[in-house]
């Protein structure tokens, strides 16, 4: 009978250790699993980034600073590749063990929030952002996020094709159509390749004359917007190439000297330099172009805590702490990247630059557009397939398959038909009724 005791005590034992082992399994970043005995500190903010190893120091420095002024609070940090991210933030805020905080992209945090995924932030805690920014990432007038850091495109020209044609550098998208024929006449170079179909260049160009919804594609203005395109395309005041090339390749053609102008964040000035010096030579920077509202537009990163996160508050409490004065200024100075802090914004780092420096001029010029991004072009319901619909829609006008008014009333009825949270069916077979 002893025995018997014994044999049953033991595999208690092994059952209890198994059933503890099995619990404790947790997923790792990477797709793998560790095991930990323990479970996680309740005051331990696991946290994600995007592909920022490289600023390894900086992330460190920045976890020490915090965890010294907090020593209640443990910060474990994990790096994900870019192209991960998406996949593993969604396959995590669906778990019972979600990070605590998980820097992503608008886009896809206004999908998480229309799935209830996030924890909403109370908007007192963003006094010390740009307001506007903070606007611009408020979902069904809530926020979910908040913004890490920003960048804006400026204009890239070439001052030897400007000169050579007599031209001065347009403001306005108006005014680079009134030129592009003189450009290419002076220079047999054109104008811009304005890669109108990638990505969502169409809808940021309409947003800057106020188009921005299913209710105003299709408005007057809308359609005078278009045709303003397909005018400069049907004359070949822009490249062909313009429906179908990326941001790399037009870069290639402005390296190359066969377009006068590029728009792009300051970062694609360093390619510029390394890859085409001549051209870098005859280089300068100017704000991007407007439409009629005089209105610059913007990209952003950000940052969002999970509905299921354990800690919530002390997340929270770690991502002001990242995006508060000093530690946005260092960050803007190893990455140079815009801050979105309105008080770093102030620092002579924004607002002085030397004319012979022209990362010093775009960065400066970059972050005088934050003061005026209204209206901020905000993510919405089915984003990838209203941009897909925009994308579509452009190049049918473009290439003239039919009137425009008619594109872009469809394009008004498709779009409310996502916005409803719809699929559209049979979308070729509407496209030619």
């Amino acid at each position: 009978m002893k025995k018997i005791l014994i044999i049953l005590g033991l595999i208690l034992i092994c059952g209890l250790f198994f059933a503890i082992y099995k619990t404790n399994i947790i997923g790792q970043a990477d797709g793998s699993t560790s095991i930990f005995i323990n479970k996680k500190s309740q005051n331990e903010v696991v946290f994600w980034t995007l592909q920022m190893s490289d600023f390894s120091e900086y992330i460190n420095g920045v976890i020490k600073d915090f965890e010294t002024e907090n020593p209640e609070i443990k910060i474990k940090w994990i790096d994900v590749p870019f192209s991960e991210g998406e996949k593993r933030t969604l396959a995590s805020v669906l778990s019972d063990n979600p990070p605590d905080l998980i820097n992503l992209n608008p886009d896809f945090t206004a999908i998480l929030a229309q799935k209830g995924a996030l924890f909403e932030i109370n908007s007192n805690s963003t006094e010390q952002f740009v307001p506007q920014i903070v606007d611009s990432l408020k979902y069904n007038g809530k926020l979910y996020s908040i913004p890490w850091y920003a960048t804006s495109a400026v204009t890239i020209y070439n001052k030897d094709l400007f000169k050579k044609a007599n031209l001065k550098v347009p403001e306005t998208y108006s005014e680079m159509g009134q030129i592009a024929k003189q450009m290419k006449t002076k220079t047999n170079a054109y104008i811009w390749l304005p890669n109108i179909s990638e990505n969502d260049t169409m809808l940021r160009i309409l947003n800057k004359y106020g188009i921005n919804s299913a209710e105003n594609i299709n408005s007057a203005k809308s359609v005078e917007v278009f045709d303003f395109f397909k005018t400069l395309y049907t004359n070949d005041l822009i490249p062909k190439e313009s429906i179908t090339q990326t941001h790399r390749e037009a870069l290639e053609k402005y390296m190359s000297e066969n377009i006068a102008m590029f728009q792009a964040g300051a970062n694609f000035l360093n390619m510029i330099k390394e890859n085409a010096p001549s051209t870098y030579a005859h280089t300068d920077v100017a704000s991007q172009l407007t439409g009629d509202i005089g209105q610059y537009d913007f990209s952003l990163m950000n940052f969002i805590i999970p509905f299921r996160a354990k800690n919530k508050e002390a997340a929270l409490k770690f991502a002001l702490f990242l995006t508060n004065e000093k530690n946005q200024l260092e960050l803007a100075k190893l990455t140079n990247v815009i801050a979105v802090n309105k008080y770093t914004l102030k620092d002579d780092f924004y607002t002085k630059y030397d004319n012979r420096d022209l990362m010093s001029k775009a960065r400066v010029i970059s972050a005088k557009q934050l003061s005026k991004v209204q209206p901020a072009l905000k993510s919405q319901r089915n984003q990838k397939e209203i941009n897909t619909l925009i994308n579509s829609a452009t190049q049918e006008v473009l290439l003239n398959k039919q009137n425009t008014p008619s594109i872009l009333n469809r394009v008004s009825k498709n779009w409310k038909i996502f916005n409803n949270g719809s699929k559209i069916r049979q979308t070729q077979a509407s496209q030619t009724s």
